[in-house]
């Protein structure tokens, strides 16, 4: 399977630079991931619908397979009296940096139907789905430009979801994985499991391909996951100090910096659950933050902009998996050939 799936890609090599969001995704590093014989992901997340699609446009003009990744709706509820509270506790933080923060909470659906306008408009090998199922009208109206549907799962009862709603394959996220979780039930743990662990019992349970993400850091990582049942792997954090990368300087410094003590799931930033690096903001604010997406991001996202220009690396979210030691400021293609190597 794992043969015909990469072939059906236009693809030599079963890697994938994985979607990231907020700017470390770029169509430079889409395209140097296609050069090297694998695919890479747009992050349609953040983006306007025009942005997306000027960052199509840029990759297929360079006639090379690649996908987009969707956040799919999935708000998770914020209290407005606990939005409120962590407003007045963040109060302190965005006036060290000049920041005004939303009184209430925002929500939207990040321009979910105008994305779907511009996929039909503009065609894709693959498009992706992460935070949510898309109803079976939108899967197929992306199903009819022909692309190839895969939806991020993080556990067999979300693979066996996603088959039932007719997905073509599946991005199996590990819990190691930097950014945000792909769960489907944010406010609940997901279960502590390994990358092949993950994959072997959902590959038991559904019969798709499977795209496994998550901790994938050496070589033997990736040849891990391929023995277990994946059709292809995803890599995202070992790419995030490579040249085509658009990780900020400050998030790139945080990467290399030996006295970063790991790695912490968090909602503290955007109110859904997601792996970073280690710092004050999530010391502080980790047991104090509500749930609730986008509202909590919307919140915080001023203030992270602003931390990011002045350099403060305590009060940015440094997105990073468990293997972020891996990650090398060098060309993407170098990366990519050697986590190939055992496959």
């Amino acid at each position: 399977m794992s043969i015909a799936f990469t072939r059906a890609l236009g693809v030599s090599l079963p890697l994938i630079a994985a979607p990231m969001a907020g700017g470390a995704g770029t169509p430079a590093l889409v395209i140097a991931a296609a050069r090297a014989g694998g695919l890479g992901l747009l992050a349609a997340g953040y983006k306007t619908p025009q942005a997306l699609a000027a960052e199509i446009a840029t990759v297929a003009a360079a006639s090379v397979p690649f996908g987009v990744n969707l956040f799919a709706p999935n708000p998770v509820p914020v209290d407005p009296a606990a939005y409120r509270r962590y407003a007045d506790l963040l109060a302190v933080e965005a006036e060290r940096h000049g920041v005004t923060l939303p009184p209430t909470p925002v929500e939207d659906d990040d321009h979910w139907h105008d994305k779907l306008d511009v996929l039909r408009a503009d065609p894709v090998p693959l498009i992706s789905f992460t935070f949510g199922i898309p109803s079976r009208d939108d899967l197929a109206a992306l199903r009819a430009t022909g692309a190839l549907l895969v939806q991020t799962v993080t556990g067999v009862d979300e693979a066996m979801a996603a088959a039932e709603a007719g997905l073509d394959a599946l991005a199996v996220q590990a819990p190691a994985a930097g950014g945000h979780s792909g769960t489907l039930t944010p406010t609940r743990p997901v279960a502590d499991t390994t990358l092949p662990d993950l994959v072997a019992a959902i590959r038991h349970a559904v019969d798709l391909p499977l795209i496994a993400a998550g901790g994938v850091a050496a070589a033997a990582d990736a040849a891990a996951a391929v023995r277990a049942g994946a059709a292809a792997v995803a890599v995202g954090t070992v790419l995030l100090r490579c040249d085509e990368a658009g990780t900020s300087a400050v998030h790139r410094a945080a990467l290399a910096d030996p006295a970063r003590s790991g790695t912490v799931v968090t909602h503290a930033f955007t109110g859904r659950p997601a792996r970073a690096l280690r710092n004050d903001f999530t010391d502080r604010y980790g047991e104090l933050a509500p749930y609730g997406y986008p509202a909590v991001h919307h919140l915080t996202a001023g203030l992270r902009r602003a931390a990011a220009a002045a350099g403060d690396t305590e009060r940015v979210h440094l997105w990073a998996g468990t293997g972020f030691r891996e990650a090398t400021a060098e060309p993407a293609a170098a990366i990519l050939t050697r986590l190939a190597t055992l496959l």
